[in-house]
This record gives C-alpha cells, sequence and structure tokens, in this order.
C-alpha cells in the first residue's frame, strides 16, 4: 500500500497556483497546506484583536482553487491555516464549499490555545524570568500539539481538517499515521512520519527554491518552480518527488539540505509525536526527480509541548528614506546619527531605538565597516506602548527630506500594532486536543 502526500504550502506567502497543479494533476490521497511561522501566529493575534480574522488572509484563495479538484479526485484536505482562529476558518471553508457546490465533511481541531495555562508564575526560559517579571499582559498563548486529533477527524470520515498551532511535520504526519493505523507508542514509524513531514513542511525549499544559488547551485525553470509530493510506504519509507513538467529539481543535495533544515539536534528531532533520530536516515536517487528517503528511528515523544505566548507589544514604527550617488553612505550615516540625537536628546526617549543602512551590510549589522555603496536606505524602528513615539520617529525621518543630509528621498513609513511573543512549555497532560464538526 502507497499514500500520495502533497504539500500545497509551506508558509504563508506561498503561491497558490502550484497547489492548484498539485490538486488537479497529483493523484494525491492528501494535500497538506503548512501556513504557520511564529510572526504569522502573531500576526493573526493582532489582526484579532482588532476585529478582523485570525486565520491566514490566503485560506480563501487556497481553497477556491484547489478545493474543486479535490473535491473531483478524492483528496483529503489539512491546514493549519487556522491561525489564531480556526473555528473561523472552519465557517468560511463551509461557505466556500457551499458557494461551489461542493458537500464536504469539514472538522476544525480546538485545544491549541492554552491561554488559560499561563499564569504570573509561567517561565519564559529565554528571558530566565517569569510572566510576571516580562512587565507585560499575554494575550495568548498557542501550544505545538501533535498529529493525533486530525487522525482521529480523518478517521471519522473528515475532507478537511483545519488547524490552528499543530506543529508544521505533524499536518503531515496526520495521514500517514491515519492511513496506515501507526499506533501511538510505534515511535521508529512515528519518526519516519515525521521525516517526510519535515521533507515536505516548507514546500519549494526541497524541489530547489531554497538551494538556488546562481553560479555555484543552478536550479532550472525556477519561475515554474513546483511544489513537491511523497509516495510514502506502508513501512515508512518514502519517495520524495514533484509533478513532471514543472520547474526545479529533487536530488540527494536538496533533500539533504532540508533534512537538516532548522533542526537542533539531527539525532534527537523533538516533536510533539516524537524523538526523531535522523542521523540513521538513508537517502537514495532512484530516478530523475524522485529521491527515496528511509531509515529514521525514533524515541518516547516529550513529555512537554512548547508554548508560544504571545504579549500586547504596542505599536511598531518603521520609517525608511534613501540616498543614491556619490557620498550615500556618509550622508545616509550622517541621516542616522540626527535621527538619533533628536530622538534621545531632543524628545528624550529611552527605548531602544534600531538605525539600519540598507545597502551597507545592515543585514550582518556591520554598516559602520562599509562605506563605499551608492545606494543605501536609512530605516529606523522601535516599538512602544505610547503610539506618539512612534508617530515622532516618523516625524524626524521624513523631515529629513528638506532638513537633513543632501538627496533624501522617497520616505515611506508605517505605523502597525505588534505582539511579541515568548516560548515556553506545558505539561502534555493538560491540553487535551479534539476535534469537531462544522455545520455545512
Amino acid at each position: 500500500m502507497m499514500v500520495r502526500i502533497g504539500c500545497g504550502s509551506g508558509g504563508a506567502p506561498d503561491r497558490v497556483a502550484p497547489a492548484e497543479d498539485l490538486a488537479r494533476d497529483g493523484a494525491l490521497d492528501f494535500l497538506c497546506f503548512e501556513s504557520l511561522a511564529e510572526r504569522t501566529l502573531a500576526q493573526g493575534h493582532v489582526e484579532r484583536r482588532a476585529g478582523r480574522v485570525g486565520f491566514s488572509p490566503k485560506l480563501e484563495a487556497r481553497f477556491r482553487a484547489v478545493l474543486p479538484h479535490c473535491a473531483r479526485n478524492g483528496t483529503r484536505v489539512l491546514t493549519n491555516m487556522g491561525g489564531a482562529d480556526p473555528k473561523g476558518a472552519g465557517r468560511l471553508t463551509a461557505h466556500l464549499a457551499r458557494e461551489l457546490g461542493l458537500s464536504l465533511k469539514i472538522a476544525v481541531i480546538e485545544g491549541d490555545d492554552v491561554l488559560p495555562l499561563i499564569g504570573p508564575d509561567t517561565e519564559l526560559p529565554e528571558t530566565g524570568g517569569t510572566v510576571a517579571s516580562f512587565g507585560r499582559a499575554p494575550i495568548a498563548a498557542n501550544a505545538y500539539i501533535g498529529h493525533e486529533a486530525m487522525a482521529e477527524a480523518l478517521a471519522g470520515g473528515a475532507d478537511v481538517v483545519i488547524a490552528g498551532r499543530v506543529s508544521d511535520s505533524s499536518l503531515f504526519l496526520a495521514p500517514i499515521a491515519h492511513a496506515f493505523g501507526v499506533a501511538a507508542n510505534d515511535w521508529s514509524l512515528l519518526a519516519r512520519g515525521a521525516l517526510v513531514g519535515h521533507l515536505l513542511e516548507c514546500s519549494t525549499q526541497v524541489t530547489g527554491g531554497y538551494f538556488a544559488d546562481p553560479g555555484y547551485k543552478d536550479v532550472p525553470g525556477l519561475d515554474n518552480l513546483g511544489y513537491p509530493l511523497a509516495e510514502v510506504a506502508s513501512d515508512g519509507s518514502a519517495v520524495i518527488t514533484k509533478l513532471d513538467g514543472t520547474g526545479g529539481f529533487v536530488t540527494a543535495l536538496t533533500v539533504k539540505e532540508q533534512l537538516l533544515y532548522e533542526i537542533h539536534d539531527p539525532a534527537a528531532y523533538l516533536t510533539p509525536d516524537v524523538s526523531a533520530d535522523f542521523t540513521t536516515v538513508t537517502i537514495d536517487e532512484v530516478g530523475r526527480d524522485r529521491v527515496r528517503v528511509s531509515g529514521a528511528t525514533g524515541r518516547k515523544r516529550p513529555d512537554r509541548l512548547k508554548v508560544l505566548v504571545a504579549f500586547d507589544g504596542g505599536f511598531l514604527a518603521e520609517g525608511e528614506i534613501g540616498y543614491a550617488g556619490p557620498g550615500a553612505s556618509d550622508r545616509a550615516r550622517l541621516a542616522a546619527d540626527i535621527v538619533r540625537r533628536r530622538m534621545m536628546q531632543r524628545h528624550g526617549f529611552n527605548g531602544e531605538l534600531r538605525l539600519d543602512l540598507i545597502g551597507v551590510a545592515s543585514l550582518h549589522a556591520s554598516a559602520g565597516r562599509v562605506s563605499h555603496s551608492q545606494d543605501v536606505r536609512l530605516r529606523g524602528a522601535l516599538r512602544s506602548m505610547d503610539r506618539r513615539w512612534a508617530e515622532l520617529l516618523l516625524e524626524e525621518i521624513e523631515s529629513l527630506w528638506m532638513g537633513g543630509p543632501a538627496g533624501g528621498g522617497g520616505f515611506r513609513g508605517r505605523i502597525t500594532p505588534s505582539v511579541i511573543t515568548q516560548p515556553t512549555f506545558a505539561d502534555r497532560t493538560d491540553v487535551p486536543c479534539s476535534f469537531s464538526w462544522v455545520a455545512s
């Protein structure tokens, strides 16, 4: 027995068209949309606080494109596009299904919202303190939950399963565990399913997108880059591939890069489902754009789940102005000094103010060591609970157009509400998860 699982997205901004290609032509059993990062979940909470929807803004476009094909081909869909509002995402999906004339069983996963577990004494390991000492009130908390509730929804006949903060790899493990009846303590088989999920979860990273580096690692057809799919056998081994005729490629090297992506310890990759050992994995090219992976092993899953706590971050201000031509770097550096002096000495701002020279190695925080760029943008940013500080920063940067170094122009700025996130942990027994049906 073999199941075909496709990846419809590896993040919130991923393109819709390659997912539609998979839904139409992939002969898939399951299509999974991974859409959450810490920043996108945080943004979902910002949107909900503002009275807007907290699920992925791309859910409608993606589902409108793929659901007719999936219904026709018998492909079942799983996603974490529910973000900070899975029930709202479920209601929208039911509305879309009715509009498209589709009869679908839609399940929503519940349990990742664990704000009631967060108290003043909750430890925040990365700060070395507690929620109380962090000095801000938590507004949301989401646990990274595993595959079980999704697999149960599939067993109940769900055509579409919508979750919030499930672990990325768990989205793909759920259909594998469902299809093959994987036991809850079959750690090695769970690890192999987690491996498949880890290889698919970032979509085109495994088909050459993030692999591409012109002149060093050339990848053909990036303008038509295909999303990956996996042919998974009952022993957990899988062939990673893509649709014929799409751009990019799947090779041992693209698979190896993705295998090592964002894992702290290849011998003990901790997920909500299993502690996976990827050092035992075998990778074999078995055809063009076909790479077989096998041999992952696993141990007992962690007793605690990671939790992301969101705090009110106040207002985030970002302003930019550009300088070009001879001396641009020096003029931009002078402009940054002017803004810093005005904000801190004249206005008395004593918070964190970030000033970057984009185009002068700002991403490496080494702007002071480079001086010859002729195309530079000064970017200023701060975060404050008081909107007036945010407004002052934008005023000072925009005023450089007339009252700063020569040649400043192209100002743009914005003020947005923000959240700050910090990780913590919760005992697994305190995070019961289940699913509910959405009326269609």
